[in-house]
């Protein structure tokens, strides 16, 4: 399909895109320290029941409610800790010292937290109601022994791995990574430490690609910087073809005398060519090689951050079998600031989310949304979502926002 002639939503675009891909199906199995970032090849089922077992809530007393008579003391006929249970003969008319975590005694109805005791001559006294099994944490209130804990599709964090070592599991077999090469063209690009030739620029798009994919958990391939020269830029795509999942190039698919990539991917692959109707990042390339995905990434390096965040970023989650993947949820607020905007495209301009001295949410520019300005993604901590055909927006103006995630620093 080309699209070159006319400007491709940006929820169509990506619409198309996934519904292409199929998730990856080989897998790993790894220990836990090793699994941050990956994401569950299958469901993992819970092997015990968590709690293992009754335990108390509280540091306290462990009572049954037919020993308990309104102020009279109960005494004390053991300890119970965590890792050391009350074994002994739990007499009648008697109440058991309990810490948290540990099993409760057989019988015991309730656990009395410790504030509402008091010591007596001949024992402990309650000074509040007690409810049967208050303060008691039933074995498998947790988890349920033969439930799912995390489906497949999960993607593995601080929050899940912990639940996992819990239940002690020790290692988890997880989707292998995602494997992306990466590649600059243009013979204006020049690598950063080395001088710089008339009309050269550094090459910044492969480092924050290359960055992001780390962080993204991809096994990077990097290519390094490719001439304006078809039998090199072929031979590129050809071993970046063989050796990777996704093929990401950074310029050179615009419309210019020197970008050949649009001529060697009609030849290699099956491309579809989409100008987006958003701003940044109007040129932006998706297709087919014969073993890969391939996404060109406009060359301005904000429109090629913002692709990528946009549309590869998804496209990686859903190739690396992550279910869950969403972007941060889109919220209104007044615009502190006014905000330039020329009717036509979808425009996603930086911006900064913060409360004013009411206490109400307001985003304000970060200053020039120009597509080399990329110390606006580091001033700003959302996008402003401007629709396609709105102009100019005032100081006050209701706007939607969309906060920045984790691989930019949200």
């Amino acid at each position: 399909m080309d699209f070159t002639a006319g400007l491709m939503p940006l929820e169509t675009a990506l619409t198309q895109m996934l519904a292409s891909i199929t998730p990856l199906s080989e897998q790993e199995t790894l220990p836990l320290l090793s699994c941050f970032g990956r994401v569950t090849a299958a469901d993992i089922v819970s092997p015990l029941n968590v709690p293992g077992f009754d335990n108390s809530a509280m540091d306290g007393y462990a009572v049954r409610l037919a020993d308990l008579v309104a102020g009279t003391p109960l005494p004390v006929a053991g300890k119970a800790f965590a890792g050391q249970p009350f074994h002994g003969e739990w007499p009648a008319g008697s109440c058991i010292r309990i810490m948290t975590g540990a099993p409760v005694p057989a019988g015991c109805d309730a656990v009395v937290m410790q504030e509402e005791t008091e010591q007596a001559d001949n024992g402990v006294r309650f000074t509040a109601s007690v409810k049967a099994n208050q303060n008691i944490r039933r074995s498998g209130e947790d988890i349920t022994q033969g439930a799912t804990v995390f489906a497949a599709g999960t993607r593995l964090t601080v929050a899940e791995l912990p639940v996992l070592a819990s239940l002690g599991i020790a290692s988890v077999a997880v989707v292998r990574k995602a494997r992306v090469a990466v590649f600059s063209t243009g013979d204006e690009l020049q690598l950063p430490g080395q001088p710089l030739a008339e009309g050269q620029i550094y090459d910044t798009n492969r480092l924050a690609v290359h960055l992001m994919l780390e962080q993204l958990g991809c096994e990077v391939i990097n290519l390094g910087i490719i001439p304006d020269d078809p039998q090199q830029l072929r031979a590129a795509f050809l071993e970046a073809n063989r050796i990777a999942d996704v093929v990401l190039s950074s310029g050179g698919v615009s419309v210019g005398e020197a970008d050949y990539t649009k001529t060697i991917l009609d030849e290699l692959g099956e491309i579809g060519f989409w100008k987006l109707a958003i701003k940044p990042g109007k040129p932006f390339a998706f297709g087919k090689l014969p073993d890969s995905w391939f996404c060109g990434l406009p060359g301005n390096p904000v429109s090629a951050a913002f692709t990528f965040y946009q549309l590869v970023q998804p496209l990686l989650a859903k190739l690396s079998g992550n279910t869950a993947h969403s972007l941060p949820a889109r919220q209104r607020v007044r615009a502190a600031t006014r905000l330039k905007k020329s009717p036509g495209r979808l425009d996603f301009q930086r911006g900064i989310l913060a409360r004013n001295a009411d206490g109400d949410l307001e985003v304000s520019t970060t200053g020039h949304q120009g597509s080399h300005i990329f110390s606006s993604f580091s001033q700003g901590n959302c996008f402003i979502v401007l629709e396609r055909e709105r102009g100019n927006v005032e100081a006050g103006e209701w706007v939607e926002v969309e906060p920045f995630n984790a691989l930019f620093g949200g």
